[in-house]
């Protein structure tokens, strides 16, 4: 099916897999598009609202829950919630009846009318996504920060124009059922091991990062870590201008640090002033990469300088991730729950340096986590561990001698005894390097908790 519209989607039998906020998003447009429209969710239907399962049945749509369609060739279209894995037997199955699969993100691409800004990486896309957001917006450009964020990016491509931007963080799952996307600006941020459980191989899993640059041509950009060698090496299929960025080295061409101020250099030579290094309000080394990969994002999306350097001296940061949360007794607390892997966990480590009591644990992904220990040096003094795998992170303490650890048995028990621990001059710092579902919903469930915990003992 080429790009959907009322006259070709209406009457469609469409089915939407999983229930979260981007099926829910993906079946009400559906709606809106005339499809008859199934969702399917392995929950039962008692464990999803009743509310939420009353309104689909009165819009006219089917529900499978619990189970799976007796007959996937009926269907002309799956949309699958990037969490649903395509490797699934029963979406093989439709697939091999000649089905198309895809997913949300590719169904609002071909029903906005609007550009799209796409910023992918392991780490960093929410910082640098919403510093991107805050500088189109700054820029007078009417803009939606949507995508995995936390905003369905379907919920706002249906009411676009062509005057609008969708600033847009996609994740690897997204990106797996992409067909015809393509932003008038990419970026990827780096690539280390993460939902590898997923994706099995890091060959697979930066493929499926690559799709973001897959359809741009040479009118396009792709803003790539010129310091990270996987980055780099899938940039050599991109036909887009790639442009790099550096936070280690100065640049014929691109984004990096030159006497402590962040500039960019264009393909004529001319060199850009943003900001000073130290005029940023986010802390540590990845936040100068995520800096300078909007400015870069933003300058060649041509937005003017001035208003680009203004936003990002003024960008506090985003919730959950390295987000200070106060000091008690000398003591300063940070909510880092959006550190769902080694390498961001490890980021967060860097960036507060030293004396951290670090809570750890949760949903690992079958990560390896003796580089995180390994990556201490020096700076966590004690590691209290919390969830389903944190036997797992002991184990790999252990390998690596280690042996300053202790464990809470849910999030409270976890901060009382990092109070206990704690001295002044210390931080407790919350980044778990996993992901939270083996005890809360989402990490912005799992970060609101440990807010709500300290502020509660602190006062």
């Amino acid at each position: 099916m080429d790009n959907i519209n009322i006259n070709n989607i209406k009457g469609r039998n469409v089915l939407v897999i999983g229930m979260g906020k981007s099926g829910i998003a993906a079946a009400q447009a559906m709606i809106k598009l005339g499809a008859d429209v199934t969702i399917q969710d392995s929950k039962t239907p008692d464990k999803i609202d009743g509310q939420l399962l009353n309104f689909f049945r009165g819009k006219g749509v089917n529900l499978c829950l619990g189970g799976v369609p007796e007959d996937m060739g009926s269907f002309d279209m799956l949309v699958l919630s990037p969490g649903v894995d395509p490797e699934l037997p029963f979406i093989r199955e439709a697939e091999e009846k000649g089905v198309e699969i895809t997913g949300e993100l590719e169904i609002a691409y071909r029903v906005a009318r609007g550009r799209f800004v796409a910023i992918t990486g392991t780490n960093g896309k929410t910082t640098t996504t919403t510093l991107t957001g805050e500088i189109f917006k700054r820029s007078g450009r009417k803009t939606h920060v949507v995508g995995n964020i936390g905003v369905a990016v379907i919920s706002k491509a249906l009411e676009t124009t062509e005057e609008d931007w969708l600033v847009t963080e996609t994740s690897s799952f997204q990106l797996q059922t992409v067909k015809y996307f393509k932003p008038v600006v990419s970026a990827i941020l780096n690539i280390t091991p993460d939902h590898l459980n997923r994706h099995h191989t890091m060959e697979n899993y930066g493929l499926a990062k690559a799709e973001i640059f897959a359809n741009q041509d040479e009118k396009g950009y792709c803003i790539i870590n010129g310091d990270d060698e996987l980055c780099m090496k899938l940039s050599e299929k991109c036909k887009a201008k790639v442009i790099p960025f550096s936070s280690t080295r100065n640049l014929d061409e691109g984004a990096f640090v030159k006497d402590g101020k962040l500039v960019i250099k264009d393909e004529s030579g001319k060199i850009t002033e943003f900001c000073r290094e130290d005029e940023l309000k986010i802390i540590g080394k990845h936040n100068v990469e995520n800096a300078l990969a909007a400015i870069a994002i933003c300058y060649f999306a041509g937005i003017d300088s001035e208003v680009i350097a203004e936003t990002v001296k003024n960008f506090r940061g985003v919730e959950h991730r390295i987000e200070y949360c106060g000091d008690i007794d000398g003591v300063k607390y940070y909510n880092d729950s959006k550190g769902t892997n080694v390498d961001a966990a490890l980021t967060a480590v860097r960036a507060i340096k030293k004396n951290i009591i670090l809570i750890a644990g949760g949903d690992g992904k079958s990560q390896d986590f003796e580089p995180l220990i390994k990556g201490f040096n020096g700076g966590v003094k004690h590691m209290v561990l919390i969830g389903r795998d944190g036997p797992l992170l002991a184990e790999a303490a252990d390998k690596s001698g280690f042996k300053d650890y202790s464990y809470g048995s849910d999030m409270e028990d976890c901060v009382k005894k990092a109070m206990e621990i704690a001295e002044p001059g210390d931080t407790v710092l919350l980044s778990p390097a996993c992901a939270s579902w083996d005890m809360y919903d989402n990490f912005e469930q799992r970060g609101n908790h440990f807010k709500e915990i300290v502020a509660r003992l602190g006062s």
